[in-house]
């Protein structure tokens, strides 16, 4: 498949660019170029390949949720400015 001029300023107007013709002529050719790349794939046997989704193994790599012990309270609200009633007082943001 080629890529024509036309399909190169057709793409250029969508993509709101302006080329010179110089730029249109050499867009043509590399991608032109790129897609004689893409078509050798159609080529190549893969009858009996898994489809591969990513190149790594990817595994979940969060802990589980374990219940575990904390820090007493009054420890935690040593240096908060102001508490109340065993939680943090802070600023009103919304009216």
């Amino acid at each position: 498949m080629t890529i024509s001029i036309k399909d190169v300023e057709q793409v250029a107007n969508l993509a709101r660019l302006s080329f010179t013709k110089q730029e249109k002529q050499d867009f043509a050719e590399k991608l032109t170029a790129i897609v004689g790349y893409i078509e050798k794939l159609n080529e190549v046997n893969v009858e009996g390949v898994e489809p591969t989704y990513h190149v790594l193994p990817l595994l979940n790599v969060l802990r589980k949720d374990e219940v575990q012990p904390s820090m007493e309270r009054e420890k935690v609200l040593a240096n908060a400015p102001d508490p109340q009633q065993g939680c943090f007082k802070v600023p009103k943001i919304m009216e």
